[in-house]
């Protein structure tokens, strides 16, 4: 794992100037807010192709499916909370209903946006997403990774849900062999006696978490899940019936998110003990990002306790 540690909504920002270079087709739509959700760099590069929509973010999601009627790939970019709260109405009705080619660039999501508090800390927008038919939903785990989903949104036909953070991460892919793969998860660690599933920013503390367990005789498999719809459901299935104990880990809540997922398809497929951990049913609140993540147990210190005291 790599010191260097970026936030994926700066990874999303270069990206999409690197994909405007290729295709210019390529707009990025924004609702007053291309400094927070970095976006201002494409603006910088082809002021002709990002369109500042102010603080009207229906609206522009609005926008952003006539544009993909005529042509365009829209980025329609914004707060998690807005992308897919504020703006679900018009996501569902004029994306996912007539199955729209717009990708929805969500940054600031879950309790890492800090500060802001509550109500700016979206812990149910992949529960949301996830529930709109044809919609596909994708959580990068680090810089490499989120350049990478964003090309492969660009690539894909159909609404993409992308979602990003505010809080720096480390990297922990090597982009030299690194291939995004829509639907595939990735194995980063082999493991026996259980393994944990995690995604976004959560799949760095886990693999952290996991070399911790290892002092206490544990030894976890770690599988990073970056697209939770489509979810890689042969992965999941291959890993329960390899160590017969699932835990998942994500910066969402535990309702609706990636913990429901692979337990809906465990509990079809292949019934085994399931662990979601995530935000239990509660809101966040204000504090900086690093003491919200270790309160609510999301950090490596967490994780490793969690599985230390359900594993007994």
């Amino acid at each position: 794992m790599s010191e260097v540690k970026i936030a994926t909504r700066d990874s999303y920002g270069n990206a999409l100037v690197e994909l405007g270079k290729e295709h210019e087709n390529l707009v990025v739509l924004d609702a007053d807010l291309a400094a927070a959700t970095k976006t201002g760099v494409f603006k910088k590069a082809f002021p002709e192709r990002h369109i500042d929509c102010g603080i009207a973010e229906a609206n522009m999601t609005g926008i952003a499916a006539g544009m993909s009627t005529c042509g365009y790939v829209p980025f329609v970019s914004t707060f998690a909370m807005f992308a897919a709260g504020r703006s679900f109405e018009q996501v569902r009705n004029s994306i996912g209903y007539p199955h729209l080619n717009v990708k929805i660039g969500a940054t600031h999501a879950g309790i890492s946006v800090g500060e802001d508090g509550a109500s700016h800390q979206c812990n149910e927008d992949i529960a949301l997403m996830r529930a709109i038919p044809g919609m596909v939903v994708i959580n990068p785990s680090d810089d490499v990774e989120a350049r990478a989903a964003v090309k492969a949104a660009y690539e894909h036909e159909g609404p993409v849900y992308l979602r990003f953070g505010r809080l720096a991460v480390p990297v922990i892919n090597d982009e030299a062999s690194y291939k995004f793969e829509l639907g595939k998860g990735v194995t980063l660690r082999d493991g026996k006696d259980c393994t944990i599933i995690a995604t976004g920013l959560c799949v760095s503390e886990s693999l952290e978490a996991a070399k911790a367990l290892v002092a206490k005789g544990i030894d976890a498999q770690v599988i990073n899940i970056h697209t939770i719809k489509p979810l890689d459901e042969e992965l999941v299935i291959a890993a329960a019936k390899k160590t017969g104990r699932i835990f998942t880990v994500e910066e969402h809540s535990v309702i609706g998110g990636l913990g429901a997922a692979v337990a809906e398809v465990l509990g079809e497929k292949c019934p085994t003990k399931i662990t979601r951990i995530g935000m239990n049913d509660v809101f966040g609140e204000s504090g900086p990002a690093k003491e919200l993540l270790h309160k609510y147990e999301l950090d490596a210190e967490g994780i490793a306790n969690r599985i230390i005291k359900e594993m007994k």
